[in-house]
């Protein structure tokens, strides 16, 4: 038997609420697939499940909203019989069941003979949740019932861009499913109710989740800086070598198709990583390293508010490969299309304020990571260069890191290492191997 918990989608939640299932019982589900959408402070996200089985059982309600850990459905693993898995929650909720009904000195005794009532929902259900959840169909094509909305994808996010409550529409499509032209028809019908724009729109909020995401964020930054010994360090890294590689390459290349030089400062982290992988994990009860190298981008919303997702694997991505990757994770980061994998295994944060205009930016340590870079805008400076000064462009890169995994004297070798693999681009476009050899 497995149980699917609501897992963290970073240090920052504490609870989510469930906004529809993409399973029902019965349905076979395989390690990766998305089968559930949550909503948190930040953004309406696809839940992945980390195991291969069948849905057994679904234990929360679309619109509930439950901390984080708490166990949302069961499945069945591969040699497990529906009996078996049925007997398991049956011994596990007994005594849970018995400790919570039992009479309080004051109470009543239960009359001699008297036999308790069988419990058939899941552990804390309630049961007309239970009843609920036994008029759930089994399979796919299924109709919809009070407890799972019939949506399609596209439907699903535009609902979610206008704030509509998918479970208040009427689907016009085959077993009532819910169309995209539901759902802007809803809008439609919405916007003609609405006050005219002179008496509302001057004065409309910029966005209903912002405000929520804001206390979210600063909470975790709050904690940060009360509980991880922030140490900073910057270094000033030319550009001479990784923008003439960069016009060389993109001299090919449609406007489109053009590489970034993000691409390089990521790729850059990423290697120096390689050398120093006391930066790329999670302090806990003492550090953790991560079981890979994977960035968390800082990316803003439009409508405010920060989202720091992963790009799994940089060091064995090239430049085109990671540019491309890196326009992805933007474009669905803004139109509210991440994956939890995106938000639970980034490895450390790198942070890009150049396009701000800001000459260096010395970030917050987003928990538990130990670590985060930063980088300025690249600008023309004067640069010594073979004896002789020259205008070259410049980036201040950054480093934010934890004092208790490691000191200063670490972390200046680690911004070196950023800075050596800015100065050799060629190397960067090389997918690096995965035992390249670490400092220690």
């Amino acid at each position: 038997m497995i149980e699917f918990r609501l897992p963290s989608l970073g240090a920052d939640m504490d609870e989510g609420k469930l906004l529809e299932w993409l399973v029902a019982p019965g349905d076979a589900v395989r390690k990766g697939q998305v089968v559930c959408v949550v909503d948190t402070a930040k953004a309406a996200i696809d839940v992945e499940c980390w195991h291969d089985g069948v849905v057994h059982k679904l234990l929360t309600e679309p619109g509930a909203t439950i901390p984080v850990g708490t166990p949302m459905a069961v499945l069945r693993e591969a040699d497990e019989s529906a009996a078996t898995v049925d007997e398991q929650l049956a011994r596990r909720v007994a005594p849970a069941q018995k400790k919570k009904v039992a009479p309080s000195p004051a109470a009543a005794p239960v009359a001699a003979g008297q036999a308790a009532a069988p419990i058939t929902a899941g552990a804390g259900a309630t049961a007309p949740a239970a009843a609920k959840r036994a008029k759930v169909p089994a399979g796919p094509g299924a109709p919809a019932t009070a407890g799972r909305k019939r949506i399609s994808p596209a439907a699903r996010r535009r609902a979610q861009e206008l704030s509509i409550d998918v479970l208040t529409l009427a689907g016009s499509g085959a077993q009532g499913e819910v169309s995209l032209a539901d759902v802007e028809a809803a809008a439609g019908a919405r916007t003609a109710r609405a006050p005219s724009p002179d008496k509302a729109v001057a004065q409309a909020p910029a966005g209903s989740r912002t405000p929520k995401m804001r206390a979210v964020i600063a909470a975790a930054m709050a904690r940060s800086k009360r509980e991880i010994p922030h140490y900073y360090l910057s270094e000033d890294v030319p550009l001479l070598a990784a923008t003439a590689w960069l016009a060389e390459r993109n001299a090919e290349r449609s406007v489109a198709d053009r590489l970034l030089m993000a691409a390089l400062q990521l790729k850059a982290v990423a290697r120096a990583l390689q050398r120093f992988p006391d930066f790329n994990g999670y302090w806990k009860d003492g550090f953790e390293p991560g079981t890979g190298i994977h960035l968390g981008v800082a990316i803003s919303l439009r409508e405010g508010g920060l989202v720091a997702p992963a790009l799994h694997d940089v060091p064995a991505l090239d430049i085109a490969t990671l540019t491309r990757a890196l326009l992805d994770l933007v474009r669905r980061t803004r139109a509210g299309q991440l994956r939890s994998s995106e938000l639970s295994d980034a490895t450390i944060t790198v942070t890009n304020l150049g396009d701000q205009g800001v000459a260096s930016v010395l970030g917050v340590i987003y928990p538990p990571q130990v670590a985060l870079v930063g980088f300025g805008r690249v600008t023309e400076r004067a640069w010594a260069l073979d004896g002789a000064l020259r205008a070259a462009p410049v980036v201040t890169a950054s480093l934010a890191a934890d004092h208790r995994a490691g000191d200063g004297h670490r972390g200046g070798l680690f911004l070196a290492a950023i800075r050596d693999a800015l100065l050799a681009p060629d190397e960067l476009d090389r997918p690096a191997e995965k035992d390249a050899n670490n400092e220690t």
